[in-house]
């Protein structure tokens, strides 16, 4: 009895190290999910990389002028006179 219960228990421990959440038949999917992860932190890295810069053209004590026109241009929609303005579909 005793030994039939140990190898139940050897069997099932077997069991879940091969087909449980983290068991060898789930390596490869969590190998797939961590390069998922992976590329999404590195694309969410050049977004934030990108709006620092933008912060950084935007800061009150040196704005640049070609994002402070390209923003009026684009939120207020306005033109000054000289400039011709061109739609495309």
């Amino acid at each position: 009895m005793t030994q039939g219960l140990a190898l139940a228990a050897l069997l099932l421990m077997g069991g879940v190290a091969i087909a449980g959440p983290s068991g060898v038949l789930a390596w490869s999917e969590n190998q797939r999910l961590l390069e998922l992860r992976k590329q999404q932190v590195a694309n969410l890295e050049a977004e934030a990389e990108r709006l620092r810069n933008r912060v950084d053209l935007l800061d009150p004590n040196g704005v640049d002028p070609d994002l402070a026109g390209q923003l009026l241009r684009d939120r207020l929609n306005v033109a000054s006179p000289d400039e011709m303005v061109i739609l495309l579909d």
